[in-house]
């Protein structure tokens, strides 16, 4: 039903792209979460936040609003459907090529180790004998997402650079797993010879590090990383911006930021629920932040 509603909010946010947000007499403030793990899951990782923002925001309810994949949520912001997401550097870049007026990114996460960056990682089946990135010419890979940022656009413009030639060439297939969990999981059932998720590269691997992808589903309980090998580990990536739609009442964002910069102080479990493990804060970023993303979507896929 949230899907349904989200997708028939994309629709009619449509035929109004032209008119103002009604921020002064804002009642609902609705939040988008992207695609890529059990939706189950990312209602109920998110629920902290339904219940504390009414109070702080002076609405009178929360609402969230689970897409299958990124693209959901990426319209839902550009259409004025949504108010706040957690996106990937990529999915932002690609709202910012769109619409560069339709959303501010506010905050970011900083890593346990003071970084406020991450890595696409490219991981295999321990017992497929694939060991290092050489073995995996001429095998199938997959990514998770086209508006991924770890899981898409870093790979195919920084494999180049280790493989020597396009990734097109390299391997026998690429193709994409539906989101970063489902991707692991897929080459957990031999359906990609290795594929491209995230996580912080800080820590220890068979812990899946100490945030992202890998640990979250360790966390959960549905793999082992001692069943995966890393096979590469791609340059710094920024981390992903949390937004909030431009056209919202300048109080009403205040407001917001405030709480959310407080929250690891003052709900750690909700900080860590809603980020997916353990990060250390967040910190205030701009536009300029994902410049270097921006510039890549656009010279690799146009926006």
């Amino acid at each position: 039903m949230l899907k349904k509603a989200l997708m028939g909010a994309i629709a009619i946010s449509a035929m109004f792209a032209g008119s103002m947000a009604r921020a002064e007499n804002l009642e609902t403030f609705r939040v988008g979460i992207i695609g890529g793990e059990n939706e189950a899951d990312r209602l109920r990782n998110y629920q902290c936040i339904v219940d504390k923002l009414p109070k702080v925001l002076g609405v009178k309810d929360v609402k969230l609003f689970p897409a299958t994949d990124y693209d959901g949520v990426i319209q839902g912001l550009l259409g004025g459907t949504l108010d706040y997401a957690e996106l990937g550097a990529s999915g932002f870049a690609k709202i910012y090529l769109t619409n560069p007026k339709a959303v501010e990114p506010i905050l970011t996460t900083v890593q346990t180790d003071g970084a406020t960056g991450y890595y696409s990682i490219m991981v295999a089946r321990k017992d497929s004998g694939i060991k290092t990135l050489a073995d995996m010419k001429g095998k199938k890979l997959g990514f998770a997402d086209p508006d991924s940022t770890s899981g898409y656009l870093i790979p195919v413009t920084s494999l180049p650079k280790d493989i020597k030639t396009s990734v097109k060439e390299y391997f026998s297939e690429t193709g994409f797993g539906g989101g970063h969990e489902n991707l692991v999981l897929a080459v957990k059932d031999g359906k990609f010879d290795a594929g491209t998720t995230f996580g912080s590269g800080v820590g220890s691997f068979d812990e899946g590090y100490t945030s992202g992808n890998l640990r979250k589903m360790v966390d959960k309980g549905l793999i082992d990383m001692k069943d995966f090998v890393e096979l590469w580990k791609s340059p710094l990536i920024p981390n992903g911006p949390i937004v909030i739609r431009t056209s919202l009442d300048a109080d009403l964002k205040n407001k917001f930021k405030a709480f959310m910069l407080d929250l690891p102080k003052s709900d750690p479990a909700c900080f860590a629920a809603t980020m997916g493990g353990d990060f250390k804060s967040y910190t205030e970023v701009n536009t300029q932040f994902y410049q270097p993303i921006i510039d890549a979507r656009k010279a690799q896929i146009g926006g």
